[in-house]
């Protein structure tokens, strides 16, 4: 299935990060209407252009996740207005513990959990709900994607706030998807190894086989259209993931510890 002609209502949040707006900026065309979250009004205002000179009809909406209330609240008001028929929770933020701390902050433990698990669990549990009274009269298939990170396979002492929070966004849509798949709601999951992002490149540590965020974006949007139930990419980590549950822990263990950037 070919991600240029999906036409629909599409919520994306994190659009004003490079994924979301790669993800915004391949969505848009003629007969689609964006809905576009973030926190960066200039980049949203800038994302919303783009889009709309690609003859989508685009709007923003500056909205701090952490307010799970209050987004929930936007959320079902939009959805009242103009019903989504594909919903791509891409909002997110990754991070390591500080250099020299045994682990991270319990500040950063919480906005992790917050940004990474809470919201899109939440916004997508309220969502797939509706979605899921509405199939039998929807026009197009109601689709939600979430997006995790292959971080979430392993148990990683030096991003412990990270890779838990993909891991339980990852088991919350599996979980998810199996509970909506009889009503005729997809969900997909995506597990991206390293993607080239600023924010990415900020944090310390070697990033083998990353990929671009328009090839990102290409991969995320086949898979949900194609109503895959998960895609891990570049596929080199779905063999990570199982080579982590093959070792014996104390190897694991041992080699998890080293995967820490130099003098951490």
């Amino acid at each position: 299935m070919n991600e240029t002609f999906y036409k629909g209502a599409i919520l994306v949040t994190g659009a004003s990060g490079e994924v979301g707006g790669a993800l915004a900026r391949q969505l848009a065309r003629p007969g689609v209407h964006l809905s576009l979250w973030g926190r960066n009004e200039a980049r949203l205002k800038a994302l919303t252009e783009v889009c709309a000179q690609a003859g989508a009809n685009a709007e923003w909406r500056s909205q701090d996740l952490t307010d799970v209330a209050g987004a929930v609240a936007a959320l079902r008001a939009e959805d009242d207005t103009r019903p989504f028929d594909m919903a791509i929770f891409a909002a997110g933020l990754g991070d390591i513990r500080e250099k020299g701390a045994l682990i991270e902050s319990t500040e950063l433990v919480a906005r992790l959990g917050a940004v990474n698990f809470v919201a899109p669990a939440t916004l997508a549990a309220a969502l797939g709900e509706r979605m899921a009274s509405r199939a039998q009269i929807a026009e197009n298939p109601a689709r939600i994607v979430l997006i995790g990170s292959a971080a979430g396979f392993h148990a990683l002492p030096f991003a412990g706030a990270y890779a838990a929070s993909k891991a339980g966004l990852a088991r919350f849509a599996d979980s998810l998807r199996i509970a909506l798949q009889p009503h005729g709601v997809t969900v997909t999951l995506v597990s991206p190894g390293f993607i080239d992002t600023a924010a990415g490149r900020a944090v310390p540590g070697d990033r083998p086989m990353s990929i671009s965020t328009e090839d990102a974006a290409r991969r995320i949007l086949r898979a949900a259209l194609a109503g895959r139930p998960h895609l891990v990419t570049p596929w080199p980590f779905a063999l990570l993931r199982l080579f982590d549950r093959l070792l014996p822990r104390p190897l694991r263990d041992r080699l998890l510890r080293s995967f820490a950037p130099p003098g951490w």
